[in-house]
Protein backbone atom coordinates (compact mmCIF):
# COMPACT_ATOMS: atom_id res chain seq x y z
CA UNK A 1 0.00 0.00 0.00
CA UNK A 2 1.19 3.53 -0.68
CA UNK A 3 2.17 5.97 2.00
CA UNK A 4 -1.28 7.53 2.18
CA UNK A 5 -2.72 9.61 5.01
CA UNK A 6 -4.68 7.81 7.72
CA UNK A 7 -7.89 9.56 6.66
CA UNK A 8 -7.57 8.27 3.09
CA UNK A 9 -6.91 4.75 4.35
CA UNK A 10 -10.01 4.89 6.58
CA UNK A 11 -12.18 6.10 3.70
CA UNK A 12 -10.99 3.24 1.50
CA UNK A 13 -11.63 0.79 4.35
CA UNK A 14 -15.17 2.15 4.72
CA UNK A 15 -15.84 1.54 1.02
CA UNK A 16 -14.41 -1.97 1.35
CA UNK A 17 -16.75 -2.53 4.32
CA UNK A 18 -19.71 -1.87 2.03
CA UNK A 19 -18.35 -4.49 -0.37
CA UNK A 20 -18.12 -6.97 2.51
CA UNK A 21 -21.84 -6.74 3.34
CA UNK A 22 -23.11 -10.14 2.22
CA UNK A 23 -26.82 -9.35 2.18
CA UNK A 24 -27.64 -7.69 -1.16
CA UNK A 25 -30.56 -5.70 0.22
CA UNK A 26 -28.60 -4.44 3.22
CA UNK A 27 -25.63 -3.52 1.05
CA UNK A 28 -27.72 -1.69 -1.54
CA UNK A 29 -29.58 0.22 1.19
CA UNK A 30 -26.37 1.19 3.01
CA UNK A 31 -24.67 2.35 -0.19
CA UNK A 32 -27.77 4.34 -1.16
CA UNK A 33 -27.74 6.07 2.22
CA UNK A 34 -24.04 6.91 1.90
CA UNK A 35 -24.47 8.18 -1.65
CA UNK A 36 -27.36 10.35 -0.52
CA UNK A 37 -24.99 12.15 1.85
CA UNK A 38 -22.08 12.26 -0.59
CA UNK A 39 -22.91 15.57 -2.37
CA UNK A 40 -22.60 17.51 0.90
CA UNK A 41 -19.35 15.77 1.81
CA UNK A 42 -17.97 16.20 -1.69
CA UNK A 43 -18.62 19.95 -1.51
CA UNK A 44 -16.96 20.16 1.90
CA UNK A 45 -13.88 18.33 0.64
CA UNK A 46 -13.60 20.60 -2.42
CA UNK A 47 -13.93 23.72 -0.24
CA UNK A 48 -11.35 22.41 2.24
CA UNK A 49 -8.88 21.65 -0.56
CA UNK A 50 -9.42 25.09 -2.09
CA UNK A 51 -8.86 26.81 1.26
CA UNK A 52 -5.66 24.86 1.90
CA UNK A 53 -4.34 25.48 -1.63
CA UNK A 54 -4.96 29.20 -1.15
CA UNK A 55 -3.08 29.03 2.16
CA UNK A 56 -0.14 27.28 0.49
CA UNK A 57 -0.04 29.97 -2.19
CA UNK A 58 -0.22 32.72 0.45
CA UNK A 59 2.78 31.12 2.19
CA UNK A 60 4.79 31.47 -1.02
CA UNK A 61 4.43 28.11 -2.74
CA UNK A 62 4.47 28.26 -6.52
CA UNK A 63 1.64 26.80 -8.58
CA UNK A 64 4.13 24.20 -9.82
CA UNK A 65 4.95 23.17 -6.25
CA UNK A 66 1.27 23.02 -5.36
CA UNK A 67 0.52 20.91 -8.43
CA UNK A 68 3.26 18.45 -7.48
CA UNK A 69 1.97 18.32 -3.90
CA UNK A 70 -1.54 17.51 -5.18
CA UNK A 71 -0.32 14.44 -6.98
CA UNK A 72 1.46 15.75 -10.03
CA UNK A 73 -1.27 17.88 -11.55
CA UNK A 74 -0.33 20.82 -13.72
CA UNK A 75 0.38 24.24 -12.30
CA UNK A 76 -2.63 25.54 -14.24
CA UNK A 77 -4.90 22.97 -12.60
CA UNK A 78 -3.52 23.85 -9.17
CA UNK A 79 -4.34 27.49 -9.87
CA UNK A 80 -7.87 26.50 -10.97
CA UNK A 81 -8.37 24.57 -7.72
CA UNK A 82 -7.22 27.61 -5.77
CA UNK A 83 -9.79 29.69 -7.63
CA UNK A 84 -12.57 27.18 -6.95
CA UNK A 85 -12.93 26.11 -10.58
CA UNK A 86 -14.07 22.62 -11.44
Amino acid sequence: MTNEPEEVRRLVEAIEAFEAIEDDEACAAAVTQALGQWPDHHSKLRELRQKRVQALKARGKTWEEIGKLLGGITAARGQQIGAGMR
